[in-house]
Order: structure tokens, then sequence, then C-alpha cells
């Protein structure tokens, strides 16, 4: 009863122009009140007519009346805006309510059926009358014309499927009668029956791919654990190993130097020998020259004849120096066995290192390869062509996102990653894990490729050109088929002429595929299977002038 008292209350004390409440309130002659501005403005239009009216009753008045502020009525409507000020006026954005008068209040409701938004005192005949049982209620809205067919001004209620759009009755027995149409609230149970089936399946990924979440993080503390254990068997395993050289190196010490000591003795005993007989050869020498002393005293005497013989002569030993050859041979063993521990380490070590590479982080069922191209665009890239390296007889454009092969050179500067021979180019960004990207082009004679950064960039040997060395992949798109280079080894390919070639990567699992690509499909023209040491750029080189490609935005 208060609300409705308010009501009374500001529609009394309205302008009769501008249906607010007033402002400088001013009473005609007649008892109407005005805002004075309002009042002054309507009648400033009556002055070519020397007669002033009331603009509610129309009573005339001559000359025009002189306007004074009724200070009672001022007080008043004063006292009103403080008892209002309670009340929720609309703020910048709100529906207001369609039947306040004078201040707007913010609407409560919207009708589907009045087409009109109600505030809470003039919603109440909807919930309180019969009349409006039927009546939908909505949040407020201001776009509530919208649900009002723009030929027959009638209420849309219905909605055609055939056509999905929202129609009144006579549209549907007219221009979309035999239309497969139904209500507007059938279809918008059907509507929130699919978003809630829509809902659910989303609810239902969200906790799926949390689940994954929750997988991929104990695959990634399965993955940190597994590898810490590995370097540190690894690590144990090296320290035996080098236990085991310093073992073999002190065995070999010990070995060489006892048999050192063996053949040193052996020598000192032959030299100690040989240093008693040189003394005995030398006490022999000093008999025989007092013998000849004697003998020659004697050959003076023809009486006297010597009675005594020399002891025969000891038999000397047989000395045998051999070459000193035994320790060398033993330096040839050491270095024969240090070239086999070389040679197992090189072809071992690079299978110690794929068995690293091919540890599969997650099972090979969890990430098929693409099938769609919607498939492949999930893992599309935005590619830009590097000026450091485009050969200067290469123009770059469109966001160094496009080449074309021209006659004169470019006033690229020097730098050293420039293929200074070969008219080709390589990508800025680098490529690991899954990408695909396409390349459209002109004409035929454009290589499409991938290619390792260490790739050669001077001369004009093959180590430079893609496809013509182990560093580099090519597809060779000629007029009428397809060719496919790695390390100068050449494979034939045939496939659907296009204009445009996709290239998906798996750097992981070493997949490189060629796609030629349609408005309708996408066709496989040849699929490598390797090992990618390195991250890969993709590359692209033209053969002839007036040969053009360029990397495609995908997204």
């Amino acid at each position: 009863m208060a609300q409705r008292g308010v009501q009374l209350d500001e529609e009394s004390f309205s302008c009769g122009i501008c249906l607010d409440l007033l402002r400088d309130p001013v009473t005609t002659p007649c008892g109407h009140n005005y805002c004075m501005k309002c009042l002054k403005s309507f009648w400033d239009e009556e002055d070519e007519k020397k007669i002033h009216s009331c603009p509610r009753c129309r009573q005339s008045f001559t000359p025009r009346p002189v306007l004074l502020e009724n200070s009672m009525l001022a007080e008043l409507v004063d006292e009103l805006r403080k008892r209002e000020a309670d009340f929720c006026d609309a703020g910048v954005g709100d529906v207001v309510c369609d039947f306040c008068r004078g201040r707007k209040l913010k609407a409560e409701k919207s009708c589907l059926q009045c087409l009109a938004s109600f505030c809470e005192q003039h919603l109440l005949p909807h919930y309180e009358s019969p009349t409006f049982e039927k009546h939908k209620l909505v949040e407020p809205s201001k776009r509530l014309q919208e649900n009002v067919c723009s030929r027959h001004n009638e209420v849309m209620k219905m909605f055609c499927r055939t056509d999905q759009q929202c129609i009144c009755y006579i549209c549907s027995v007219e221009e979309h009668k035999g239309h497969d149409t139904v209500s507007a609230e059938a279809e918008r149970s059907q509507r929130q029956r699919e978003l809630e089936g829509s809902r659910l399946n989303i609810q239902q990924r969200i906790q799926d791919r949390q689940k994954d979440v929750k997988l991929l993080q104990q695959e990634v503390e399965d993955i940190n654990g597994s590898a810490d254990k590995a370097v540190e068997d690894s690590g144990k395993i090296f320290t035996e190993l080098i236990c085991l050289m310093e073992k073999k190196s002190s065995d070999v010490k010990q070995q060489l130097r006892s048999q050192q000591e063996t053949e040193v003795s052996r020598v000192k005993e032959l030299q100690e020998q040989l240093e008693e007989e040189i003394a005995e050869l030398k006490r022999r020498d000093a008999e025989l020259k007092r013998r000849d002393a004697e003998l020659e005293q004697l050959s003076h005497t023809e009486d006297q004849v010597l009675q005594t013989s020399l002891s025969p002569l000891r038999e000397s030993h047989s000395i045998n120096i051999r070459p000193l050859t035994y320790f060398e041979d033993m330096t040839a063993a050491v270095s024969k066995v240090r070239d086999k521990l070389q040679d197992i380490l090189s072809e071992d070590w690079t299978k110690i290192s794929q068995t690293v590479t091919d540890v599969d982080v997650l099972p090979p069922d969890s990430q098929p390869e693409p099938q769609t191209r919607a498939d492949f665009l999930k893992y599309s890239c935005e590619l830009t062509l590097d000026p450091n390296t485009a050969n200067r007889h290469l123009l770059l454009s469109e966001g160094n996102r496009k080449a074309a092969l021209m006659k004169q050179h470019q006033s690229y500067p020097s730098h050293p990653d420039r293929f200074n021979s070969w008219s080709q180019v390589l990508s800025t960004e680098s490529l690991t894990g899954r990408c695909y990207w396409e390349v459209e082009k002109n004409d035929y004679g454009v290589y499409v490729a991938v290619a390792y950064k260490n790739i050669r960039r001077a001369g004009r040997s093959y180590q430079c050109a893609f496809g013509y060395n182990d560093k580099s992949w090519v597809l060779y798109c000629a007029k009428n088929s397809y060719t496919f280079w790695n390390n100068n080894a050449k494979t034939n390919v045939s496939g659907p002429q296009s204009s445009r070639v996709g290239v998906y990567l798996d750097h992981t699992a070493g997949v490189l595929c060629f796609y030629s690509v349609s408005d309708t499909n996408m066709t496989l023209l040849h699929r490598v299977q390797t090992t990618f040491t390195q991250p890969l750029h993709a590359g692209i080189r033209l053969y002839y002038h007036g040969n053009t490609a360029e990397l495609c935005k995908l997204k």
C-alpha cells in the first residue's frame, strides 16, 4: 500500500508537459502545475498568436501571465523525492519498467506475451490475476521486439526448423506452409536438452581430461624417477668400468715392473758371470806373461827344461743379446685393446643413445596420427622465412612468409647463415614435437623441405642442397609428378597434383609426411620413418624464375 501511495503522489506532482517530477514548479491561473522551464518553452511557441493557453485544459490567458515559483509545491516535491530515495532507479544498461511514469524504475521481469518489462509494483497483476496466468515471464530483456514478426506484427511463438528461424502463427500457414514447424517453447526445450547433453558431455570430457592430467603428472613423476635411477645406475656402471680399467692398468704396470725386474736380474747375472770370466782371463793373461818371461830366461840355459804346463781355460759362456721388443709388444697389445674399446663404444653408443630417445613417454595408442585435415590443423604452426638464410635471388614478402625467385640479386646483408649458391631458404622457427604446415605454390619446380640448422650454407656442393645430404629431406613438385630426395637417394612419388602441399612432422616418433591438399581432402604422397637427432627447420627451394611459394596461415 505504501508503494501505491508513492506512485499516486508521483503522478500528482508530475509536470503535464515532460511528465517528470516538477522542477521549479509554477501554477497557471487555471490551477494546473508545470515546470517553469517547460511552460516557458510552451508559451514561447504561442507568442506569435498573442494568446497563451494551459497545455492541459486549453484555457487561454491574455496577456501572458507572469510565472512565479510555487514555493509550497516545491517543498512538497522535494519531500517526495526524499521519500522515493529508497526505491531502485534504473541505472545505465538496466532494463526499465515500461509502465513507470516519470522516474523509471528497474524492471524485475519481462513478459513474452505482453512484450513489456515490469518493475516489482507493476508486476503484481501477473502474479495475482488469472488473466496473466499463461504469460511467460523471463529475465528483463531489451530485445522483446525481436519476438514480434515484422510482417504480421504478431508474437513469434513458432519455430521453423526447415529455415531455422522464429515465426508467428500466420507465417506458419503462409510462406512457411509445409515446413517442419514446432512451437517456440518446444524448440527451446529441445535446444535446452541438447545444450544440457552437450554440457554433460563437456563435463565428462573435463573429468576424462582431468584424469589424463593426473596420469600425465604420474607419468612425469615416473619419468623423473626412472631417469634419476638410470643416471644413478649408469653412473655406477661407468664407475665400475673406470675401476676395472684402473685395475687392468695397475695389473699391466705390475706385470711390466715384475718382468722388468726379472729381465734386469737375468742381465745382471750374465753381467756378473762375464765380469768373473773377464777377471779370470786377466789372471790367466798375467800368468802367461810371467811364464813367457821365464821361458825367455830358460832360453839362455841349455840344461834347463820347463817342467810345468798351463791348466786349460774354462769354456766361455755364450751371451745371447736379443732385441728389446718385449715391452713394445706389450704396448702394442694395450693399444689394440684400446682400439677395440673405441670401436665398441662408437658402435654401441649409438644404440645406447637410441634406447634413450626411444623411451615411450605415452602409450603408442594415446596419440594416434591425424586422419582428417581438421585433425592436422590441431598441430598447425605459423612459420616465417628467415631473411638471414635466404639466397640473394629470393625475394621475401607477405611478412616473410612468401618467397619468389628473381633474376636480379636482392640487397641482403652478408650473413654466415645465408645460402650463397642454392636458391633456398629456411624457416626462422625450429620444429620439434608434432607440427603441421602447408605450402602454397604457383607452379611446378618447387622444393618443399625440412632440414637441420647445421646444414652447410656456403658453396655449390650437394652438402648445401636440400635432399642431397643426410641433413635434409625434400619433396620436389614437378609438372606432372613428385620426387622425394634424402641423402642423394631418389624416390619416385605418385599422387594428385595440387597447388598446396601439407607437411606433417612428428619429431619424437621420427615421422615425416607430405600431402597433396585440396578443398575436399588430403592425399598422402610420401611418408618417412627415421630418427631425427636435432630440431628441424622448414625449407623452400625454387627452381625456375618467377616461381613463388608461401607458408600458409592456417589459424
